[in-house]
């Protein structure tokens, strides 16, 4: 007779070959990476891939990808949707001017089969050179391209950047910095909505919330953190629900 945990071992093997999740594959290798503004640190951990904790497989899996804005709320993020998502997460300076991004993603995208993919590559992307001028639009179009191809049953909900400040007067959005960021938001709104991507607003919400800005002209206090939290975790659950109702 089979042991009740024997038993057990199988029926969760059953419930992840029937949710595509992997159970035992393991992480892609990514390539490491580092930010040279000592300003854009991680923040809570290194530049990495962090794998959710499974305990139900059942569960449908998401993919949060960004920079340390998504860092400081991916585990309340994790928290609220606990029980409902498992959840992965792509800490990245990256931009997508970075020849590796299509490789690394498609590696990822393969690793688990994901309902949803939750994504933002914004505040790495503004210094001067680092994405060639005209190619931000193109360049945002071929990563959506890319998400479609890799991860075709996902939903993708897109956010955008969230302000810059002053450092040290965060109600002040940072006259040198703010303009390209706000420009950057303005032309990947125009590629979301052509490619019908759906959005999370993550820079009009703190935009009306500068004092929760933390000083140092690109993070955000607890309280700000608790508003990203909420918002994101809101349009992830929006995005699994009409995949139910379907």
């Amino acid at each position: 007779m089979f042991s009740r945990s024997l038993f057990r071992c199988l029926a969760i093997a059953v419930l992840a070959l029937g949710s595509g999740t992997c159970l035992h594959a393991e992480a892609p290798a990514i390539p490491q990476q580092k930010e040279s503004d000592p300003n854009l640190p991680p923040k809570g951990g290194s530049w990495s891939l962090r794998e959710a904790t499974v305990t139900d497989p059942s569960l449908p899996r998401v993919l949060l990808i960004g920079d340390s804005i998504t860092n400081s709320y991916l585990e309340p993020t994790r928290k609220a949707l606990a029980g409902k998502a498992n959840i992965d997460a792509w800490i990245t300076p990256t931009t997508q001017a970075d020849k590796s991004l299509p490789k690394t993603l498609a590696a990822i995208l393969a690793w688990q089969k994901y309902a949803v993919v939750h994504f933002n590559l914004g505040l790495h992307g503004w210094q001067k050179g680092r994405i060639p001028e005209g190619q931000y639009e193109p360049l945002t179009r071929q990563l959506v391209e890319n998400l479609r191809k890799d991860a075709p049953q996902a939903t993708l909900i897109w956010a955008t950047i969230t302000p810059v400040t002053v450092k040290g007067e965060p109600d002040k959005l940072n006259p040198d910095i703010q303009p390209t960021i706000e420009e950057h938001n303005r032309m990947a709104l125009e590629v979301m909505k052509s490619a019908g991507v759906e959005i999370d607003d993550l820079a009009g919400l703190m935009a009306k919330n500068l004092p929760l800005a933390a000083g140092d002209m690109f993070h955000w206090k607890p309280a700000g953190v608790a508003l990203l939290t909420d918002s994101v975790t809101k349009s992830i659950s929006a995005a699994l629900e009409k995949q139910k109702s379907k």
